[in-house]
């Protein structure tokens, strides 16, 4: 199974890399509706919608992504991404650490416009910015991931949430931790300027609350996953499930970090 992933995340990450610095801003406007098409129909499956509803919940998730793309919805930007920061900030951290469950296969399919449309959205706006930004937050999730999946296999012995995800534990987030700040003193130290402006103590502590985002994305994805009675969120990916398996740490992160950079800029 490890070499599985292992080939599988190679393959994706040259295919991603390829379509960052190479489509032209239409051609990554359009990956972006298809990736948030794509965890639209695994979401439809997580809020037990099936049949005619499953499509439509498809078909409207693609139309109002598609609308995130127009120029126009630069004015848009801001509230969408408050909702996500209501969400991540407040919501889900009540959420887990109570065991809410929502059982309104209404009230699931809106949770996931407020889980997605922000990530698509963050996902176009730091790429017009610079596909390196974009390639720099994810990479951070992406270590922090890595990281605390071989230390938590190596180390692991106190679990972070058994009720929710029993693989996970508190030596694996360590791990990730501990990657992200190697990773941000990696890339600080070949900068010529402070990094968005911030001395390296702050961009530290600043990536460490992004370490403790993407392990709220994961454990929401978990938990849902575990109320509807599913290992994975799809069969998408060989050796690591659905595609929300694969981007449940970017949707609390990227629309996050977009928020950020517009409040830096209105400050």
């Amino acid at each position: 199974m490890l070499k599985q992933r292992v080939i599988t995340a190679f393959v994706l990450l040259a295919l991603f890399l390829s379509a960052l610095f190479a489509l032209p801003a239409t051609g990554w406007a359009l990956l972006v509706i298809a990736l948030i098409g794509l965890g639209a129909k695994e979401w439809a499956g997580l809020s037990k919608l099936s049949g005619s509803a499953s499509w439509l919940y498809l078909g409207l998730s693609l139309a109002l992504m598609a609308g995130l793309t127009l120029p126009t919805a630069a004015a848009f930007a801001l509230p969408v991404y408050l909702v996500a920061a209501l969400l991540w900030l407040i919501v889900v951290p009540l959420w887990l650490a109570r065991g809410w469950k929502l059982h309104s296969p209404g009230l699931m399919a809106l949770l996931g416009w407020a889980v997605l449309l922000p990530t698509g959205l963050a996902m176009l706006q730091l790429r017009s910015i610079s596909p390196w930004l974009l390639l720099g937050v994810m990479a951070l999730v992406w270590i922090a991931d890595s990281a605390a999946y071989f230390a938590g296999r190596r180390f692991g012995k106190h679990k972070l949430a058994p009720s929710i995800s029993p693989g996970k534990t508190w030596e694996g987030a360590a791990g990730a931790v501990a990657g992200v700040s190697l990773y941000v003193l990696a890339v600080a130290l070949t900068q010529d300027a402070p990094l968005f402006g911030l001395p390296l103590p702050a961009l530290l502590l600043v990536a460490l609350c992004w370490v403790a985002f993407s392990i709220y994305g994961d454990l929401f994805e978990s938990a849902l996953k575990r109320q509807a009675g599913i290992k994975d969120s799809g069969t998408l990916l060989p050796g690591h499930g659905g595609l929300l398996d694969r981007i449940d740490a970017l949707t609390s992160t990227l629309p996050l970090a977009a928020l950020a950079l517009i409040l830096q800029r209105l400050a």
